[in-house]
């Protein structure tokens, strides 16, 4: 028995050697960091910056991978089924951790149990903006126009369930309007939508909107966060424009498949906080309005939880 036992720990302590072993040689590969949203979009924008300087701090070639399409799923899936080993990561935006498990019947992956959370990259405020074409010049003129006009004014959105879209239910629940959703496979589509004036009206992530705006080609009219937006201090919230505690601000986050290593998760925490705090990559971030975050995996992962249960009860409002 007690020969047993002993080789029981023996075993235990070989495999606990490997794996730190395995762990302390980590990354020797390149890291897949999978955005899921196609190039040019605000999640895109803020990936490419953060990823480049994770790869000078881990010493690794950190590769970003766009898989836009069904609203973050295929990502999703793609890293809930890669090996647990650090090597392939997701940066979600909140609709796949917030949003997924209350829109669709049936999910290929379980938001919270298929990942574990390193941390919130960003906070990005969302602002609605309108094609030059619609005769307003604000939220108040934006809402009277809709209620005018019920049913008449588009707006678009990243795809079906994405902050976008549900910024836009929620402003349409708020504001009691109703506004016909033309949906795109990502934001910088949407975005041409707008340009073309394919759709009248776009909610969406700062960092999108503002070269469009600065150039006179589309119309800012809020911010539909709970604060102002520091790239753009002089357009108001939507608070402020008559809907008193309106916030749907947009986030963008990491996390690797359920299962990677803790020390695993821990370094990459320690090297992407790290990146985050980096003055050049923070100038860079602030230049499209995402305001770094940098929180620890619990401080994430109740974030998402709370932000969970708030859009299950507009999506419930929408299904009414």
């Amino acid at each position: 028995m007690v020969r047993q036992y002993i080789r029981i720990l023996v075993f235990l302590a070989a495999c606990l050697l490997s794996m730190s072993a395995a762990v302390g040689a980590y990354p020797e590969n390149p890291i897949r960091w999978v955005i899921p949203f196609p190039a040019g979009g605000g999640a895109d924008i803020v990936g490419r910056v953060v990823a480049h300087k994770l790869s000078e701090l881990v010493g690794q070639q950190v590769v970003v991978d766009n898989r836009g399409g069904a609203s973050g799923n295929i990502a999703a899936e793609l890293v809930a089924r890669a090996a647990p080993d650090g090597y392939t990561l997701l940066m979600p935006h909140a609709s796949i951790q917030t949003v997924n498990a209350a829109l669709y019947e049936k999910l290929s992956y379980d938001p919270e149990k298929d990942f574990v959370p390193i941390t919130m990259l960003v906070t990005v405020p969302n602002m609605l903006a309108v094609h030059p074409s619609v005769p307003v010049r604000s939220a108040k003129e934006f809402i009277a126009l809709a209620k005018k006009f019920p049913g008449k004014l588009t707006f678009g959105s990243s795809g079906n369930g994405t902050a976008g879209h549900l910024a836009n239910e929620l402003l349409n629940s708020e504001a009691g309007i109703n506004t016909l959703h033309v949906p795109y496979k990502g934001a910088a589509p949407a975005l041409v939508g707008l340009l073309s004036g394919e759709v009248d009206s776009l909610i969406t992530n700062v960092s999108v909107l503002l070269p469009t705006v600065r150039a006179g080609k589309v119309r800012a009219l809020a911010v539909a966060s709970l604060k102002r937006a520091g790239p753009v201090p002089d357009i108001p919230t939507l608070a402020e424009s008559g809907l008193p505690g309106f916030d749907a601000d947009s986030w963008y986050g990491l996390v690797a498949p359920a299962g990677t290593p803790a020390a695993i998760v821990s370094m990459l925490h320690g090297a992407v906080v790290k990146a985050l705090r980096d003055p050049a990559v923070q100038a860079q971030l602030t230049k499209v309005g995402a305001v770094t975050v940098g929180n620890t995996p619990e401080e994430f992962r109740q974030r998402v939880r709370v932000d969970a249960a708030k859009w299950a009860r507009v999506i419930k409002r929408m299904r009414r």
